[in-house]
């Protein structure tokens, strides 16, 4: 194993990005291998009317884990000349939630009803974000990594999942109960799918800060990109994978040799890569998908508008049914996304990014669909606005559960199949390495357990520690 020099990542994401950029960076040989001309997976950009919009996740959490990354490669962040430098801006809340009439911020006014509940909630959690953090860093499999899940379990006890958990505190209102609850959308899933530290995590971004790179969530991207450069990995856009199988990554334009291969890709996507088609009975549970409208707006919307809102579903419990069942549901949970000229991204004009939160049904959908209209129309009254937010975009581009399919998971899910709460930990699956071909690595956000930025590139760190000590440069 010492004299494998040659690795091929399939898959230019950002977990893509980070193992190629980490490998090269121990001295292997890189090729990394990306279907489109646009790098990023699920964090892209695209230009509308001349102003720019990312299409991927909109906030960063734990921004210490890029700085791990950035130690990792011994990039100089600190200076102008660092290939990953990032200028982070602090949002001035993690945003406005409205539901069944209440309207509150995360973190919660002092002057609203719940705040004591809230000021409980987050003396007992905010704590733990070193704890996290470190979960976050370390390989589940290394002794150092005990001493966080034994603080954790401290707090959560017995109560092992969000769901569990959160019923479990009496005192808190049932309303924010349900906002807590509903942050583990953001990893696809429903709160009894989730692990009790999914509770937390809403108190910890209050107290710990969300963030945005200036200039937007994208410049991760191009930051890594040339992170990988800077390594020396050789990046190949436009070859859409055939084959993989021990020794080689055949494309639709060449074969490359290959010691070892990491992919990017979703479960779905690399298995007939790598064996025969394998027939599936019952559908399979699925992360969530989303139907996403981004758009320049004609004019400004009202200033009193947050930068990040969260709309709920009326009842929260029959929009994890139908996801689960791959429903279209009565209403949604809605993520909208308000960028105004200068404040994170060079715009003249303000942009807005519309997401609802849809079942992986890999469908098509437009503006004119029912369940957007609905949504819409939904959204903006809770918004209180005076026509519909649609109504107020000068272009716009919709991106739908069969965009997503074509590159990730077939249905778009945007996390892959969704798994009990024992297997989003340390002995999530698929793991890391497959058993049954030990020159073949997985990262990815559908590998690592849970969503986010943080997530994606931790599991990167740590796959590729893995892969490391057993096949040293």
């Amino acid at each position: 194993m010492a004299r494998v020099k040659r690795v091929v990542v399939v898959g230019g994401g950002l977990g893509g990005l980070a193992a190629a950029a980490l490998l090269a960076r121990a001295g292997h040989r890189v090729t990394l291998l990306e279907a489109s001309g646009e790098l990023g997976g699920k964090s892209r950009r695209v230009v509308l009317g001349g102003e720019r919009i990312d299409t991927g996740p909109s906030l960063v959490t734990f921004p210490a884990v890029w700085d791990e990354l950035l130690r990792r490669l011994g990039d100089d962040a600190g200076t102008d000349s660092g290939s990953g430098r990032l200028d982070l801006v602090r949002m001035p809340e993690v945003g406005r939630y409205y539901y069944r009439g209440e309207e509150t911020v995360l973190p919660v006014a002092h002057d609203h009803p719940w705040y004591p509940a809230w000021r409980r909630f987050c003396d007992l959690h905010a704590p733990l974000a070193d704890d996290v953090a470190a979960l976050l860093l370390t390989d589940p499999l290394e002794l150092a990594s005990l001493p966080a899940p034994r603080r954790l379990l401290g707090v959560y006890g017995s109560r092992l999942t969000t769901r569990a958990y959160l019923d479990g505190l009496t005192w808190l209102p049932e309303g924010l109960r349900d906002i807590l609850a509903i942050h583990t959308l953001n990893a696809g899933v429903s709160p009894s799918r989730t692990p009790a530290l999914y509770a937390s995590m809403p108190a910890i971004m209050a107290e710990t800060g969300v963030w945005a790179p200036r200039g937007g969530v994208h410049e991760i991207v191009l930051a890594l990109a040339r992170l990988a450069e800077a390594a020396g990995v050789d990046v190949c856009r436009g070859e859409t994978v055939t084959r993989i199988e021990r020794g080689r990554v055949t494309t639709t334009l060449a074969q490359h040799p290959a010691d070892l291969v990491v992919s990017a890709l979703d479960a779905d996507r690399l298995a007939p890569l790598v064996g025969p088609a394998r027939a599936r009975g019952r559908r399979r549970s699925l992360s969530c998908s989303a139907v996403a409208v981004y758009g320049v707006l004609r004019e400004e919307l009202p200033a009193s508008l947050a930068a990040h809102s969260v709309v709920l579903p009326t009842r929260p419990d029959a929009l994890y049914r139908s996801l689960e069942a791959g429903d279209e549901p009565a209403d949604t949970m809605a993520f909208v996304n308000l960028g105004r000229p200068g404040e994170v991204h060079p715009n003249r004009r303000s942009t807005v990014g519309l997401l609802l939160t849809a079942p992986a049904d890999g469908g098509r959908y437009t503006l004119d669909h029912p369940f957007v209209r609905r949504e819409v129309e939904r959204i903006s009254t809770a918004l209180g606005l005076d026509a519909p937010l649609t109504d107020h975009l000068d272009e716009h581009v919709v991106l739908d559960p069969r965009h997503y399919g074509t590159f990730g998971e077939p249905h778009g899910a945007l996390y892959g199949a969704a798994r009990p709460p024992w297997l989003s930990g340390p002995l999530h699956r698929p793991s890391y390495n497959d058993p049954w071909r030990p020159w073949l690595w997985r990262v990815g956000a559908s590998v690592h357990p849970g969503g986010g930025i943080p997530a994606v590139l931790s599991g990167a760190m740590i796959a590729v520690r893995r892969l490391l000590r057993a096949a040293p440069a």
